[in-house]
């Protein structure tokens, strides 16, 4: 028994015979064979990491080893506040990150509750309900409408059968099945019409139908073992913030050497030595950093919930301001997923149907007028539609939703359009056959009775030799027929859905379908589309102008995918359009040198889309899939940005993504883009604070090392400023609103580094100043004006502080030399200054406090001297930066 076939080209007499199985089912005897071979019908998980392990995990990260070797220099220096202070911080990451991971780990049980409970199997001759995970290939089972599918497996025999495969597929119509083979070997699975699938819903119909495969040989099956491979990829931040921490460590290491055989070679001690070398380490190392960042990209996922983008992995925040493609799904996605009549074709011409959705607001338009009266073909076709029609309407949340087929929805949606919603009594029904496409009722009325019919509008038209014109009805020359069929033609080419309407008198009931559906009077036809969400187009644009290309990737059909994303503006004149049969016959490295030239990828599978996902990646894109569907899931968690719907996705897709959107509208995907861009942007202007300060510190200690010096700052001092003083105005930057023009300017680029576009230079020359103002305040005290060594590290460190808080406004505007217009742009940024200035008073003036921080008071002249040096820095670069201006202008001048 072979279960890589192509079951869908065999007929169900060579199935059966493949599998050894028969119409009257299996025996108990081979079922318990076939289980032993075979396993239990459920999705199997890989081998779990346990809890501890996962929590423990955590701590394998390079920047909290960073931290962890700052906590052991702490404790050897005495300092256990600090030391606990820090072992705070490193456990409320691992357990923020510890949840993240759990919580990512659901997807596979989300999938499993898509699997059926229970199935009706035919055993020995006899239907008995079992539990679904006893089912085996082989086993015949009974399908009716409602019923959740069990497994893989080939139609037998199946009457008016409907099922949606839009969780596997990504269609959102129903798909009629039935027995008859699909020759072409490459069909798609939404093409396989004889074979059903495990956890989509039969939504119409009958069957009977054998079990091909079960478990995770199953396609849902499959998709779980995509989802349980794809890994988590580390995102831009975390990369970053990983490279900054090995540069951290090594500059640390370095420094405190050369320090310590300096000071070695001075004569000090070496104990004394070794002090001095670790608080030049702990200077090196910002120990509040990853909190901080932890804390920014909380308070950017706060702004993110307000503009209905929910985010389930933090670090992912960020990724979002370097995506270069966005892979978007069209059916619930780009589209409303609600099917909408928008052109109605009578009497050889079209009328326009405003409106979208199942919302029953919009006008018919005809020849660029609304209709004031409704033509009798109308009305006849509209009649039609709401009585051969079985679906409902109804009010959900005040928003009207469909139960039912989406397409007879439109159709009621259209009647109140038009203020007609009371069908016909039906007496009787012919219902749709997948052979003639066509369903028909028969009413009784005050004048006899009629048979209505609704179908393909191209077999129905056969079926006709009659056409209504006004009030009248006349035989349907070649000439009208012509005519309907260009407009048929019309519609299909815009990759509208056709509908249409006939019918006919009949005196007395119809012995036969083929008796009611001879000789029909044609009405008209409709043409529907599943629209675009509103402010879809205007976001693709904007999108367009961020850098950002937008690909469609869909299970739809070709020219229905085709004609939407041309409609939005996601397809340009000369972009490709690939199917998943062509996709197939790509390796790996053809489709990595084609992909970026495709823009629309449709009758595509989970493994097509994970495939598409890792050939952007190879080129260098950073990219964001969104989706809804089960389907989905796979690409969703490779991607280095998974998107899901909120309202319409399935828990699985959810589950495996970074980011919801509440929503559903791509338009939102915008929004956190440049929510992105801008926690992004902020965590750049903490990066440059916090490590201009720390490089301040380095400097101050590392010249009076060199220099023979005692130290100017003490380690608790050091680690005062890095963890408290500095933490509020850093936390404060990452509240910064969005620069303007954010979404005008390209994508950066993942391979960009932390210190790019200046940042460095501008990190090394604050940090510079800010340590030689530290260090001559310190020497002035010191052998200036001889006001002992602890006054001298008192005016020392308050000096630090206070140009560090100098310089966060400038990190915050960009620019020194206007630093202090935009001061209160950030009122937040204003408040942390002001904590942070009170705390170092608190220090500095309680006595409790002078003994833990070794401080002394200040008298008024000395805060002069403080304040004057800690503004000479940003005075320093605000001239440099003007005189760089002015000869720049001079030049242009010449």
């Amino acid at each position: 028994m072979k279960h890589g076939q192509l079951w869908h080209t065999q007929s169900w007499e060579e199935v059966l015979t493949t599998l050894e199985a028969s119409n009257d089912g299996l025996v108990d005897a081979t079922v318990e064979q076939r289980r032993l071979v075979y396993g239990d019908n459920q999705l199997q998980e890989r081998t779990r990491v346990s809890l501890v392990s996962t929590f423990f995990d955590q701590f394998r990260d390079f920047m909290v080893i960073v931290l962890l070797i700052a906590t052991l220099i702490s404790g050897l220096l005495g300092e256990f506040t600090d030391a606990i202070t820090i072992i705070v911080i490193i456990v409320a990451n691992a357990v923020l990150g510890f949840i993240q991971q759990v919580r990512a780990e659901r997807s596979l049980a989300s999938l499993k509750e898509l699997t059926a409970p229970t199935a009706r199997v035919l055993r020995s001759g006899e239907w008995r309900e079992i539990l679904a995970r006893e089912l085996v290939p082989g086993d015949v089972i009974g399908i009716e409408a409602g019923d959740r599918i069990p497994a893989d497996a080939r139609i037998l025999h199946s009457e008016e059968l409907e099922t949606v495969e839009s969780s596997l597929t990504g269609e959102s119509l129903p798909v009629s099945k039935h027995v008859a083979l699909v020759h072409d070997p490459d069909a798609p699975l939404g093409d396989r019409t004889n074979m059903l699938y495990m956890g989509t819903v039969a939504t119409r119909g009958v069957a009977q139908a054998v079990i091909v495969a079960t478990g995770m040989a199953t396609e849902m099956g499959k998709i779980a073992d995509l989802i349980q491979s794809s890994e988590d990829a580390m995102t831009p931040l975390e990369n970053r913030l990983n490279q900054l921490g090995h540069v951290l460590v090594y500059v640390s290491v370095v420094i405190t050497i050369i320090v310590v055989i300096a000071g070695l070679f001075h004569g000090h001690e070496m104990y004394e030595m070794f002090l001095a070398g670790v608080s030049l380490a702990v200077a090196a190392i910002p120990e509040g950093l990853p909190a901080i960042v932890t804390i920014a990209l909380a308070l950017g996922v706060q702004r993110m919930i307000k503009r209905n983008a929910i985010v389930r992995k933090l670090p992912a925040v960020e990724t979002l301001g370097c995506a270069t493609v966005i892979c978007s799904d069209k059916t619930g996605t780009l589209t409303q997923n609600q099917m909408t009549v928008k052109e109605v074709f009578i009497e050889g011409r079209a009328i326009l149907v405003e409106g979208d959705g199942y919302d029953p607001i919009g006008q018919l338009v005809d020849r660029g007028k609304p209709l004031q009266s409704f033509p009798p073909s109308l009305q006849r076709l509209i009649d039609i539609g709401i009585t051969c029609n079985n679906a409902h309407l109804v009010v959900e949340n005040d928003k009207q939703v469909a139960l039912g087929d989406p397409t007879e929805a439109a159709l009621l949606v259209l009647a109140q359009k038009v203020g007609r919603t009371d069908a016909f009594a039906r007496v009787k029904e012919f219902p749709f056959d997948s052979t003639r496409k066509r369903m028909t009722v028969v009413v009784r009325h005050e004048n006899g009775m009629t048979a209505f019919v609704k179908g393909a509008p191209d077999l129905l038209l056969g079926q006709c030799a009659f056409v209504q014109l006004g009030t009248e009805v006349v035989r349907l020359t070649e000439q009208k027929r012509q005519e309907i069929v260009h407009g048929l033609a019309n519609m299909a080419g815009r990759a509208m859905r056709t509908l249409g309407f006939a019918y006919r008198d009949v005196k007395t009931m119809p012995a036969s379908v083929e008796a009611a559906e001879r000789d029909l009077v044609f009405v008209g036809f409709v043409g529907m589309i599943d629209p675009p969400r509103q402010s879809v187009r205007e976001s693709i644009q904007t999108c367009k102008q961020a850098g950002i290309r937008t690909v469609m990737v869909t299970g739809d059909h070709q020219l229905t995918a085709e004609a939407i994303a041309r409609d939005l503006g996601i397809l340009p004149r000369h972009g490709v359009v690939m199917t998943g049969v062509e996709l197939d016959r790509l390796t790996d490295r053809m489709l990595e040198d084609q992909v970026d030239d495709v823009y629309v990828f449709a009758r595509v599978s989970p493994l097509h889309k994970l495939r598409i996902v890792k050939a952007l990646q190879n080129n260098g894109h950073v990219v964001a899939m969104t989706g809804d569907g089960v389907n989905d899931a796979p690409a969703i968690k490779a991607s280095d940005i998974g998107i899901a719907m909120g309202k319409s996705g399935t828990d699985v897709a959810k589950d495996a993504s970074a980011l919801i959107l509440a929503d559903d509208h791509f338009a939102t995907i915008v929004a956190a883009i440049e929510e992105g861009r801008a926690i992004y942007d902020n965590i750049r202007k903490f990066i440059r604070y916090l490590l201009s300060s720390n490089v301040g510190e380095i400097i101050t200690m590392f010249i009076a090392m060199i220099a023979g010096l005692p130290l100017p700052l003490l380690p608790i001092q050091i680690l005062w400023v890095n963890l408290v003083t500095d933490g509020l105005p850093a936390i404060a930057l990452g509240l910064d609103a969005p620069e303007e023009g954010s979404m005008n300017r390209p994508p950066r680029s993942v391979r960009e580094g932390i210190f790019a576009r200046g940042l460095g230079r501008k990190i090394i020359t604050r940090g510079f100043l800010i340590g030689i103002m530290t260090l001559l305040v310190f020497y002035g005290a010191l052998s200036v004006y001889h006001t002992g060594l602890q006054t001298a590290q008192t005016m020392a460190f308050a000096t630090l502080v206070i140009a560090q808080l100098i310089h966060v406004f400038a990190c915050h505007s960009g620019d020194d030399s206007r630093f202090i217009l935009h001061m209160f742009e950030n009122l937040w940024l204003v408040g942390a200054v002001a904590s942070s200035l009170v705390m170092l008073l608190i220090v500095i003036y309680i006595p409790s406090l002078q003994v833990i921080f070794h401080t002394s008071r200040l008298p008024l002249l000395s805060w002069l001297a403080i304040v004057l040096a800690a503004l000479i820095p940003s005075l320093a670069l605000s001239l440099r930066r003007r005189s760089r201006s002015i000869r720049t202008v001079s030049v242009r001048t010449r």
